[in-house]
């Protein structure tokens, strides 16, 4: 069988053509616009997350780099007091051991006093004391 063509050929072929210029107006172009806005709006919505995504890494980095210098300043701050401290108690110390060593010079004067009174009085004595046990022991008065 041969196939004859006819008019009618020409017929379908225009009906075709036309079928499809109709569908490619109502159909095929509005579905293709919706699926580029779609593809636009998955992409921006992509690049968005992506971008939060990179700013919430920049901002912890921060974060980090921010506590850390807050840890390294008080760590300093804590040593310098430690050290202020130290070089107060130290001054505290030698001054208190200055006022120790005046006093115990203070003493140790006040004693040499006392005794050299002491030694004089008793010398005084002596003499007194020696005679007395003289005539004692002489049975009679020493001059």
């Amino acid at each position: 069988m041969a196939i004859i063509p006819d008019w009618t050929l020409f017929l379908q072929m225009a009906n075709f053509i036309i079928l499809i210029l109709i569908l490619n107006v109502i159909l095929y172009k509005p579905i293709r616009r919706i699926l580029i806005e779609r593809k636009k709006k998955i992409q921006e919505g992509e690049d968005a997350i992506e971008s939060a995504k990179q700013s919430a890494e920049e901002a912890g980095q921060a974060f980090k780099t921010k506590m850390s210098d807050a840890k390294l300043k008080g760590h300093q701050e804590k040593e310098a007091l430690k050290q202020a401290a130290q070089d107060e108690e130290k001054q505290l110390l030698d001054e208190i051991n200055q006022k120790g060593q005046a006093e115990l010079e203070a003493v140790r004067a006040q004693i040499a006093k006392d005794a050299d009174a002491a030694r004089s009085k008793l010398k005084g004595e002596i003499e007194a004391y020696s005679g007395a046990i003289a005539e004692k022991i002489l049975g009679r008065a020493v001059s």
